[in-house]
């Protein structure tokens, strides 16, 4: 891969990341409770769901 593929690949997981994490922490309370969420750990989540 060239260094434009893993930069562009590198931005596209940060922003990911990213909306992952706004996702988490906008959800209402009541949802994230039923799914067992807790919205604090919302970038351990992303984390893991992004970048594995």
């Amino acid at each position: 891969m060239t260094l434009f593929t893993n930069v562009r690949k590198a931005a596209q997981k940060r922003a990911d990341y990213n909306r992952t994490v706004a996702e988490i922490q906008a959800m209402p309370l009541d949802v994230a409770l039923d799914l067992g969420i807790f919205r604090e750990d919302a970038h351990k989540i992303a984390s893991k769901a992004v970048y594995g």
